[in-house]
């Protein structure tokens, strides 16, 4: 029995558009630095204490137990967990060819790189992102606050606080209303980039391994 033209077009409209329904329905793939953001942001509630002793431990993959850490920990525990990407090895093997160009002479009078501590240091992790060429402008202003350009989830910010004390923390939400994942003491905590504003800011990092 054939169809009438009304009744057709009545199917016509009937019919899902399965495939066009399938394609809004599919998640949108996380950026690179969205995932590094989602992975700081997962230690808040886990890392709970700030503990900067010395510890030996494993190499590669090396850390300590994540109840505890320091505030670069933050950032090479999200990579990791976002990139499988491991700054413990990759900040030793470039000290190993470039001790010179890194900071630990001078600063800690170290004759050589030590995989235990030179990743867990802020002022090596500003010269390896220097290094791969991560580093963005920090613009001079009136407040520290302000001389971050436009942060992005996953860029990486550094300071000096409480004088002169390097400190580094992930850009977990932004360029509005922008968060940072840090640890400053009492573990890993999530919070607005304006409560920096005392402090100096030193660098802008968009690493995306």
């Amino acid at each position: 029995m054939g169809l009438n033209r009304r009744t057709a077009l009545g199917m016509l409209v009937a019919t899902p558009m399965v495939g066009v329904g399938e394609a809004w329905a599919r998640p949108v793939p996380a950026s690179n630095g969205e995932r590094l953001a989602q992975a700081a942001r997962s230690q808040v509630g886990v890392t709970r204490d700030y503990d900067p002793s010395y510890r030996a431990i494993p190499y590669p993959n090396g850390d300590v137990l994540r109840s505890t850490g320091v505030c670069a920990d933050v950032l090479v525990r999200a990579a990791r967990d976002a990139w499988r990407v491991d700054l413990q090895q990759l900040v030793h093997e470039d000290m190993t060819r470039n001790f010179d160009a890194y900071p630990s002479r001078r600063a800690w009078g170290l004759k050589g790189p030590d995989s235990n501590i030179d990743h867990r240091r802020v002022l090596n992790l500003e010269t390896y992102l220097t290094r791969q060429r991560a580093r963005l402008a920090v613009a001079p202003a009136r407040t520290a606050g302000d001389r971050f350009d436009d942060p992005q989830p996953g860029d990486v910010l550094t300071w000096r606080v409480w004088g002169g004390r390097p400190h580094i923390g992930v850009v977990s939400e932004g360029p509005e209303r922008v968060r940072v994942v840090h640890n400053i003491g009492g573990g890993a905590r999530e919070e607005p980039l304006w409560m920096f504003k005392l402090h100096t800011a030193v660098g802008h990092y968009r690493w995306r391994a």
